[in-house]
């Protein structure tokens, strides 16, 4: 068999296969989650949340409320240089994300093993 067959061949099982993986993995709601900032935001948003006093006060000022909070644990972004710190029994993420009124906020969380503590929230 010639190259050019060959190659026709493998495309189109490629493509059907592609075509059968979309479909079934489309029903079942799969979602990819193998880099780490997706896997470091999953991890955080499966857990309870605990907010830190200091957390809290920001809340009050009324410039940032908790959706905007679960809007950065669902589409932030982990700065890993300055995360992984240990913080009395847990790691600490910086998470950047925005607001509702779209000014960029960056969240500091600490990640136990049945936790999750809001410590800090800053405007950039």
């Amino acid at each position: 068999m010639k190259f050019g067959v060959r190659l026709a061949y493998f495309l189109f099982g490629g493509l059907l296969g592609v075509l059968i993986l979309v479909f079934f993995l489309q029903n079942k709601k799969a979602e990819f989650c193998y880099l780490p900032n997706c896997r470091v935001l999953k991890n955080i948003r499966s857990k309870k949340m605990t907010i830190s006093p200091e957390a809290q006060q920001k809340l009050d000022e009324s410039w940032v409320n908790l959706d905007d909070i679960r809007n950065c644990t669902k589409d932030g972004d982990v700065d890993f240089s300055r995360s992984k710190e240990k913080y009395k029994g847990g790691t600490t993420y910086i998470i950047e994300g925005e607001n509702t009124n779209g000014e960029p906020i960056e969240i500091e969380m600490v990640n136990y093993d049945n936790k999750v503590l809001l410590k800090t929230i800053k405007k950039i």
